[in-house]
């Protein structure tokens, strides 16, 4: 009997402690034994290791392809090749000592490294041994070799050892566009720009300095001759030459880093003559005031471009600071039967000699330049001088008019858009010594911009043709 009541008693105890069904609900909660606890959510299971596609290095693998299918149709390397192909390189092909019958290594096609040279001044690439690596990993310069190796000496031997080709060709350039009529040279723009030379601050030497390295390099020139004779096999044969070649390369810009102070001191004046300094790296660089302010070693590159088409028709390199006197022998140098009708040019072509000599009859070249602003105050200054030449004073009052103002704006947007673009080609600095070669390198700089001036404008007239 006391079990029951113990069994009684528990269950009523429990069913005491169950909460309440609220009212709402509408029914009431069925008894249970015991309060069940909140249920929790599960934890999350700890994230898989991520599935990446790594690279496999040792998997061998077949890839059937031609030069040819890697590079795409419309790639501007191909465009170079096919101006290429349609030169005359008669010239280049004619030194050329491995023939058919003889023995020898066969030579490389002057075609390939007139194209590498070509496709590299558009690329931005100067050095020969850039473009020699570039020859071996890079797809366009490899398509263009075509399976043909080539060296930096090779590279860099045919890039300068052409001038009078490359002039040729520039000429050619420039006369086939005017026969196209793309070309006018009714109005041309003259710009200096000055580029940066292959020679350091510290190579320029005075007159005694000049004198004690050449005494210099003369001994060690006969020092090293009678080495070589006491004991020819002291060293390799290749070494010996090039320690000669290097103590005469030496002996020989020191001479002519003293003959060409010789002309920079005649240009100076009293004490100015002690002063006067040449290179002993690139004798015939100057120190020039450069776009920046500074001073530095350079060349000034002149450039004459057609303002209706932005072709370069002219180049020459000079190792003035100014422009002055440039003028007159820019105007003479186009090579195309004629000169040009008008010519634009900045303050420092605008000297009064010139104008007379390009002005005059014999010259029949209309300039617009810029005129100096006047000394005194409130003097118009296009109005003429009383010691004014008829050309002199028809240019002042040509110059004041809206007509030759409108025209001359055209001068930035032809010369210096010319400046720029050649700029970003990568003309800031020379890699080579020399006016000869420096204006070679130029010339390079001006037959690729008028290559692709010609695949422009020929479109531009396509087009013209198509929608009309």
């Amino acid at each position: 009997m006391a079990l029951d009541e113990l069994r009684e008693g528990a269950i009523t105890e429990a069913m005491n402690l169950q909460e309440p069904i609220p009212p709402s609900s509408g029914k009431e909660r069925e008894p249970t034994l015991f309060v069940l606890p909140a249920s929790e959510p599960p934890e999350p299971e700890p994230p898989g290791r991520p599935r990446l596609r790594r690279a496999e290095r040792q998997q061998v693998v077949m890839h059937v392809a031609s030069l040819d299918r890697l590079l795409p149709e419309d790639h501007r390397a191909r465009l170079v090749w096919e101006y290429v192909q349609g030169l005359d390189l008669g010239t280049l092909y004619e030194p050329i000592r491995a023939v058919e019958g003889t023995a020898g290594r066969n030579a490389i096609d002057p075609r390939i490294l007139l194209a590498l040279w070509l496709y590299a001044t558009l690329d931005g690439v100067g050095s020969a041994r850039q473009l020699a690596r570039l020859c071996e990993d890079h797809i366009a310069y490899r398509w263009i070799c075509g399976g043909v190796s080539v060296n930096p000496h090779t590279l860099s031997d045919f890039r300068t050892d052409h001038p009078t080709f490359l002039e040729e060709l520039l000429t050619q350039s420039a006369a086939t566009l005017m026969h196209e009529g793309l070309v006018s040279l009714h109005r041309v723009a003259l710009d200096g720009m000055r580029v940066r030379a292959s020679a350091g601050a510290a190579s320029f030497r005075r007159r005694v300095t000049l004198e004690e390295c050449q005494a210099q390099a003369r001994a060690q020139v006969e020092t090293l001759r009678q080495e070589i004779e006491a004991d020819p096999a002291a060293c390799t044969r290749r070494r010996q030459a090039a320690r000669q070649r290097a103590a005469r390369e030496r002996s020989e810009r020191v001479a002519q880093a003293l003959g060409e102070l010789a002309e920079i001191e005649a240009k100076k004046q009293g004490e100015k003559k002690d002063k006067a300094r040449a290179s002993t790296t690139d004798p015939e660089a100057r120190v020039m005031k450069m776009g920046d302010g500074g001073f530095r070693p350079a060349h000034n590159v002149q450039f004459a471009t057609d303002t209706a088409s932005q072709v370069i028709t002219g180049v020459e390199v000079v190792n003035a600071g100014s422009d002055a006197g440039q003028m007159p022998p820019m105007i003479e140098q186009q090579r195309y039967g004629r000169t040009p009708e008008e010519v634009l040019v900045d303050g420092g072509f605008a000297q009064l000699e010139d104008l007379e000599e390009v002005s005059s009859p014999e010259g029949g070249t209309t300039v617009y330049a810029p005129v100096q602003k006047p000394r005194k105050e409130g003097r118009d200054p296009y109005q003429p001088l009383p010691g004014d030449s008829a050309t002199i004073a028809e240019w002042r009052q040509r110059m004041g008019t809206p007509e030759a103002k409108e025209i001359y704006k055209e001068r930035a947007a032809t010369a210096e858009c010319v400046n720029a673009i050649s700029r970003n080609r990568g003309l800031r600095q020379f890699l080579v010594r020399g006016l000869v070669k420096v204006r070679t390198v130029a010339l390079w700089f001006a037959i690729a911009h008028n290559l692709m001036r010609a695949v422009a404008l020929r479109a531009q007239v396509a087009l013209a043709v198509v929608e009309g």
